[in-house]
């Protein structure tokens, strides 16, 4: 479950400031002759406060014993209610008849179907690039709010995210498997077999970033080059895969030993291997320019005076 703390989704700040609760929980005289109007008691009186302060504040309804008692006893003093008021519905349907009430003043829709198939589209939409389960809650937050819509409860936001991110990144894996061949299958699951000259793995192998650029490394990298192009065309596994992804998917594997990566399914294992693969050519071929740009023979400057020209070192004309 992604912490609600990593996202923007709506909350009670754990400690909020005097000019924090003047500025966003402060009663106007027009809000409390409207909630007067409705109720017909301080505890009444109070929740409807409540309610309507906490939704201009967060775009959704917190359960009343959410709300921090810095809150509930700043709004209660400000409308002068005796002291011990607690905001308490007797009944449900009280509760739910002033949650309408609410809504028609701020002036949103309560549709949570509607609410649900924006944010479903709109997360769709951004896991084809980003992973991070937080981000694609932000972005389901933030065209539900645009839509005028009531914010659904976090958990819905939540179980969305993880549910569609899990299938975008399976079709993924499963369009990554495809473009390679069944020969090129092979050989990157012999990386997580076959043991190098110091006994590991050829997956760790891969996993060991390129060095320097100097020349006593310039063979070596040359060596891992062609090696990592024997592999096979990562560009071609690539095809439109956003760079974030085939980012977040190499640290997955980077993160993992050969052990843990047999545990994935098979169609995710060699996505997450094409990936480390795609993202250690990239690397060796950055590294490889690197080492050819400071290879290269620099141009001289050009000194300003020449004793050729002038006839004598210090630029002088000689004496007849």
């Amino acid at each position: 479950m992604t912490s609600i703390e990593r996202t923007a989704y709506p909350r009670f700040k754990r400690l909020i400031t005097a000019h924090e609760l003047h500025l966003f929980f402060s009663p106007t005289r027009d809000e409390l002759e409207w909630a007067a109007g409705a109720t017909d008691g301080d505890e009444h009186l109070l929740a409807l406060l409540l309610m309507l302060k906490s939704y201009q504040r967060m775009g959704c309804f917190p359960a009343l014993e959410d709300v921090p008692e810095q809150v509930v006893e700043f709004v209660r003093r400000q409308v002068e209610l005796p002291e011990g008021t607690l905001p308490v519905y007797r009944a449900e349907r009280t509760a739910k008849h002033h949650r309408g009430l609410v809504r028609k003043r701020v002036g949103v829709a309560y549709d949570q179907a509607e609410a649900r198939r924006i944010a479903e589209q709109a997360i769709r939409k951004e896991a084809a690039a980003k992973n991070r389960p937080a981000d694609l809650i932000n972005i389901a937050l933030e065209k539900v709010v645009e839509a005028g819509l009531e914010l659904p409860g976090f958990s819905t936001f939540d179980k969305m995210a993880s549910k569609i991110r899990t299938e975008v990144n399976a079709s993924i894996c499963a369009g990554i498997h495809d473009r390679m061949s069944p020969l090129q299958h092979t050989e990157l699951l012999r990386l997580l077999e076959e043991r190098d000259n110091d006994g590991t793995t050829l997956f760790n192998r891969l996993k060991k970033p390129a060095k320097g650029p100097s020349w006593s490394h310039f063979k070596n990298l040359t060596r891992r080059m062609e090696w990592l192009d024997g592999l096979g065309d990562s560009a071609v596994w690539m095809d439109g895969v956003a760079a974030r992804k085939i980012t977040d998917f190499a640290g997955e594997a980077d993160a993992g030993d050969a052990p843990a990566l047999r545990d994935y399914t098979p169609v995710k294992r060699l996505a997450l291997i094409a990936c480390l693969v795609h993202k250690a050519r990239m690397a060796s071929v950055t590294t490889w320019r690197r080492c050819s740009a400071s290879a290269s023979p620099r141009r001289s400057r050009r000194p300003r005076w020449s004793w050729r020209r002038s006839g004598s070192p210090s630029g002088r004309s000689p004496r007849p």
